[in-house]
């Protein structure tokens, strides 16, 4: 995720990485990806030839990052600014055919998903390197905004664009059936997402994962753990808690101590009083324990633009996408569209919050 060094007048973008964290994989991580292969078999699935970049109009320039499974450079394609991902081969016949099965999975991924707020796909190479090429963004990471902007909060306007930049990407790949996994204030991965699939546990990174991700139990090497797209919301609580308060979620703890307290002591970080009701509700629906209670990307959307639509009504500030999507909300921010269900859940948490802050204030 970036954004331009001008504030909210910036792109902020969502990276797509691959099915695991090729460049910034977390600690303590299963080695193992969900879908396994063995040395004698080919790939999983093919790369079309019209998703295939010319390698002798493609020059590689000075490293801007690197991970277990590859390394990123600046580069330029034709004339062209350009982002270089090249990965790893593997060292093993098992490892190469793995690698190989993740690089086809990715780049088809990232060749399906088109979005403003997701960094371009512009093709890739299989031969001599494995090699994946997107636009590369001017600008800075929004951790790095956020940190220089600190111990000052952002403009609750800027904070709101920047969160829903955020969701609207987060609504497209969801939309294509691909879970995030690390969603936090910079850069991360994506995962394609199998209704039956059972994925990986530890994955992303702790002080935003969502409790599902973590094991009561130490799992073997290999072993996995289900979980579906909801903590991908889960980890969208954490950022537009950050973006609004331009704090560190838990403070004081290090990533296992935070780990540990949101997964099994449901501790999560304090929600200021001088922060509107209506956005601790939005935040805090995304973090509850249930994943089935928590929103979908969609009605996050709706419910920020209705709340951005009470503190910045005005025609010239107010797009006209947020006016049609504001349309079928009322003004206290409950959405016309949900369905009962989904009204009786929220009903649910909004009770539940209220009697919370309740209590917390005596």
């Amino acid at each position: 995720m970036s954004c331009g060094s001008n504030n909210s007048k910036g792109r902020r973008e969502l990276e797509i990485e691959n099915e695991r964290q090729s460049l910034n994989p977390p600690p303590c991580t299963v080695s193992q990806n969900g879908s396994s292969t063995t040395s004698t078999t080919p790939y999983l699935l093919s790369i079309d030839e019209s998703l295939l970049v010319d390698p002798k109009l493609l020059f590689i320039g000075s490293k801007i990052g690197e991970g277990a499974h590859g390394k990123v450079y600046e580069g330029r394609y034709g004339d062209r600014i350009v982002a270089v991902k090249v990965l790893n081969r593997g060292s093993t016949s098992e490892e190469k055919a793995q690698l190989e099965d993740r690089f086809a999975r990715e780049v088809n991924m990232m060749s399906r998903v088109k979005h403003d707020n997701l960094v371009k796909f512009i093709g890739a190479c299989k031969d001599p390197l494995m090699v994946i090429v997107t636009e590369l963004l001017p600008g800075m990471s929004l951790r790095k905004y956020l940190l220089g902007v600190r111990p000052n909060q952002l403009e609750l306007r800027v904070a709101l664009s920047f969160s829903l930049d955020i969701a609207r990407a987060m609504e497209c790949l969801h939309a294509n059936g691909i879970i995030h996994r690390d969603l936090k204030p910079d850069f991360g991965l994506a995962r394609e997402e199998t209704v039956t699939e059972m994925m990986t546990a530890e994955t992303g990174t702790y002080r935003w994962m969502a409790p599902e991700l973590y094991s009561t139990v130490t799992l073997r090497q290999g072993e996995k753990k289900h979980y579906n797209n909801k903590v991908d919301v889960y980890s969208f609580g954490i950022v537009l808690w950050e973006l609004l308060t331009n704090r560190l979620p838990f403070e004081g703890m290090s990533n296992l101590q935070a780990a540990y307290a949101a997964a099994f002591k449901q501790e999560r970080p304090s929600v200021p009083d001088d922060i509107s009701p209506d956005l601790a509700f939005i935040i805090q629906s995304c973090w509850v324990e249930d994943p089935n209670l928590r929103p979908s990307f969609s009605q996050i959307i709706r419910m920020l633009n209705a709340f951005l639509f009470t503190v910045c009504p005005a025609p010239t500030l107010v797009t006209k996408s947020v006016n049609q999507e504001v349309a079928a909300a009322s003004s206290n921010g409950t959405v016309s569209e949900f369905s009962p269900r989904a009204r009786g859940k929220f009903a649910f948490l909004r009770q539940l919050f209220t009697a919370k802050r309740t209590r917390n204030s005596q």
